[in-house]
């Protein structure tokens, strides 16, 4: 299970994202995962739940964004959103096109609760990674 490095990969990121913006609480971890990243969007959340105790994402959302795959096409000069099977221009049949998106997997957006603020506040600070 891979998503489970990834995901201490990506905590580490917010811990020092944390640490550069004084705030010892992430309120919510926003991912974009495509659906050629080869990670598993549940098993993804299991590792998020598996390593939250005690750190500074204890009480924060896990939000996984999935994105579609496109494809541009060199003959027809036309991006278009294929299945994850089938990566061929469906206009022209060109079967050598161009991912232009499908593999990603990034961390868009994190929200901290400033630490001198009670915690009945809904006031968050977003940082954009």
């Amino acid at each position: 299970m891979h998503e489970l490095s990834i995901c201490q990969n990506v905590l580490a990121q917010v811990e020092q994202m944390a640490k550069c913006h004084q705030s010892s609480c992430a309120k919510r971890i926003v991912l974009r995962v495509g659906p050629l990243s080869g990670v598993v969007e549940e098993l993804l959340r299991r590792a998020f739940d598996l390593l939250r105790p005690d750190s500074v994402v204890e009480n924060a959302v896990l939000d996984i964004q999935t994105c579609p795959v496109v494809v541009l096409c060199p003959s027809c000069d036309k991006e278009s959103q294929v299945p994850v099977n089938k990566l061929i221009c469906p206009h022209c049949l060109q079967w050598q096109t161009t991912l232009v998106s499908g593999d990603e997997l990034l961390l868009l957006q994190i929200e901290f609760l400033p630490n001198n603020l009670p915690e009945n506040v809904n006031y968050l600070e977003k940082a954009h990674v």
